[in-house]
């Protein structure tokens, strides 16, 4: 027989999916924390709370499935007492809520993502307009995540983000600085701007795209000494922000870019707008006016209709391009996208076959880069240590996604959250070796 957990009213909130989710599980913390509540990000067993609040991820297959399990264990959770109640938001809950209703019926309530009020409700808080900006942040204290807009408007075929987030929204310049002052205070030194698509920054507020201005208020924020540009569209690229990031030394020399395909059959069924003699183009004007720019990208393969010469293509151009961080992942089959009306017809170990290809054409290409670094000295920031080493980041890396720099923990002893000159001593495809430089 179910009994009722003697924990009391302690909340747990657990965030699967990207830097966006995080970014709205900080919100929801810090109003909790705001209405006195009792939050934990993700806590241990132990100490796990009665009430669980999961934010979802409805991106692609693998994200709905780890979503749902998780969904499922804590429903199993209720069902044997060890929790009150499960509280499902976010992206998954916003895009399947009447399935996931008649699916899992025992989760107390599901809210969408626009919903935070109700969400905040439902658990006996109220929610503040005044706390605007203001968040638990989850990340090691010297990063956070910076959300400058959501939502999108562009039409690619394949993404089903628009269903789940909604039109594009610009935050205002003013409330985007404020919340970087109140970062500052508490120890960040370095921002990640994060949004659907950075380049449409502004259109809405100032009828403009508007990303340098911003960029050039926020590196005014005393206490910020880095700004990390994650998510721009390849087409309609504000080419001043390129300007801006060659004279003024906050903006890191950084860019994701997710450029997703490169063939122009293949380009034009994803609605992107673009062709590769114009992607390319772009790149080498990225390269011309930055030379010392790193690029991320993120390709899919797979997508309906890829034939073996549209990969071909593909293979030869990452080949070409050399960028300094990729990603590759296999396409999914989104329902109510507009590929969707197309036969998915690559079979699922072709499209894995294909991203491990792309990904051994990569890391060679990264290993072959890393070893330029050997003998160098880099300024890096120290996230965290770990086992025998104090593990680091250059500006040309992002957190997660990116090389790390291992420092040798007995030979120097650093503080996490500071910045420190590192000489790369060894490199492997993935991962930085080096020794602290101090200065006597």
């Amino acid at each position: 027989m179910r009994t009722k957990t003697l924990k009391k009213n302690k909340i747990n909130v657990i965030t699967l999916g990207c830097s966006k989710n995080v970014y709205d599980s900080e919100v929801l913390m810090g109003q909790l924390r705001a209405s006195g509540k009792d939050v934990e990000h993700e806590a241990p067993a132990e100490r796990e709370g009665n009430i669980i609040v999961i934010n979802t991820c409805g991106f692609i297959d693998n994200a709905k499935e780890e979503s749902v399990n998780m969904i499922l264990n804590y429903v199993d959770k209720k069902e044997q007492g060890i929790v009150d109640k499960v509280f499902v938001t976010g992206c998954l809950s916003e895009r399947y809520k009447p399935d996931l209703i008649k699916e899992i019926p025992n989760v107390d309530q599901y809210f969408g993502t626009t919903e935070l009020p109700g969400l905040l409700k439902a658990l006996g808080a109220d929610y503040r307009h005044e706390l605007l900006g203001e968040r638990l942040t989850t990340t090691p204290k010297n990063y956070a995540y910076l959300k400058i807009a959501e939502g999108c408007d562009r039409p690619c075929s394949f993404c089903a983000i628009p269903l789940m987030r909604g039109k594009h929204v610009s935050q205002p310049i003013e409330k985007l600085v404020n919340e970087a002052k109140g970062l500052a205070k508490n120890g960040v030194k370095e921002l990640i701007l994060i949004a659907q698509d950075l380049t449409y920054y502004g259109l809405d507020l100032y009828k403009k795209r508007n990303l340098a201005e911003l960029l050039e208020n926020l590196a005014a924020v005393e206490g910020i000494e880095w700004i990390r540009l994650h998510y721009a569209f390849p087409t309609g690229f504000p080419m001043d922000v390129l300007d801006l990031m060659k004279r003024e030394p906050k903006i890191c020399n950084y860019l994701d870019i997710p450029l997703q395909h490169i063939s122009d059959s293949i380009l034009k069924s994803m609605r992107r707008g673009t062709t590769q003699a114009k992607t390319t183009k772009l790149i080498q004007e990225f390269r011309k006016k930055v030379p010392e720019m790193t690029i991320r990208t993120t390709l899919i393969v797979g997508y309906p209709g890829e034939t073996e010469e549209d990969f071909q293509i593909l293979k030869n151009w990452v080949e070409e391009m050399r960028f300094e961080r990729l990603g590759c992942f296999a396409y999914s089959h989104e329902e109510n996208t507009h590929a969707y009306l197309l036969e998915d017809d690559v079979p699922a170990d072709v499209k894995q076959q294909r991203a491990n290809d792309i990904m051994e054409i990569q890391s060679q290409i990264s290993w072959e880069l890393n070893q330029e670094k050997i003998g160098k000295v880099y300024r890096c920031i120290i996230d965290r240590k770990e086992g025998g080493h104090f593990i680091g980041r250059t500006e040309f890396d992002s957190p997660d996604v990116d090389n790390e720099v291992l420092i040798d923990a007995s030979k120097a002893y650093l503080k996490t959250g500071e910045f420190v000159n590192v000489r790369i001593t060894d490199a492997a495809e993935f991962d930085l070796y080096g020794e602290a430089v101090i200065e006597e």
